[in-house]
């Protein structure tokens, strides 16, 4: 017996209904690419009318942002407190690597960010839904290091997130080089000795 919190019946359907739309967006996205993604291209590889989509979303634009929130949400990394600076970033960049090294994940982000850069709604979503929650992740990790004395106080929040983030992000989306246990571990190494002067 479903619990009483779970949909059942026409609400169980209309959210296998969305669930199905939800693939064929980032299918479609993969694909072809935010710019030439139509509703109606997403309703035919949904196998759905294309009313469904309007029921719940008034424009590919708001659909975009809705899904590409919700799929943030999921997918963002979340790596552990480890107890120590050196256990947390390396479970960030291990956390990192399992998101980032998916092709289609690769592909649709590099197509959101160019195409952000020319509509202002999906460039505020994808600020705050991608680039505030993973601020506030690094943001947690530092916290904690400094508590523990690993870190100075005065280190330089903004520039520690950046050495943070961006050696992956430019490994796997724009040079599209692979990432193996070793670069992990040299990247580890490089990102904390790094740390300790960034202030």
């Amino acid at each position: 017996m479903p619990r009483a919190n779970q949909p059942r019946g026409s609400a169980l359907l209309r959210e296998s209904v969305t669930a199905t739309i939800r693939c064929a967006v980032f299918e479609e996205l993969a694909e072809t690419g935010c710019a030439r993604m139509s509703m109606d291209a997403v309703a035919r590889r949904a196998g759905v009318g294309k009313a469904a989509l309007y029921r719940r979303w008034s424009s590919k634009d708001q659909m975009l942002i809705d899904l590409v929130s919700t799929a943030a949400r999921d997918e963002l990394p979340a790596p552990a407190d480890t107890g120590s600076l050196r256990g947390d970033v390396a479970s960030l960049v291990a956390e990192s690597v399992g998101i980032l090294d998916r092709p289609q994940i690769r592909r649709i982000l590099l197509d959101l960010l160019a195409e952000a850069g020319h509509n202002p709604a999906l460039s505020e979503a994808v600020r705050s839904a991608i680039a505030a929650p993973l601020r506030a992740t690094v943001d947690a990790l530092l916290d904690r290091a400094v508590t523990r004395g690993e870190l100075p106080p005065d280190l330089d929040r903004t520039l520690a997130a950046d050495l943070l983030g961006a050696p992956l992000f430019f490994r796997l989306l724009a040079a599209d080089a692979p990432v193996d246990a070793g670069y992990r571990t040299r990247l580890t190494r490089s990102l904390l000795a790094a740390l300790t002067v960034a202030h």
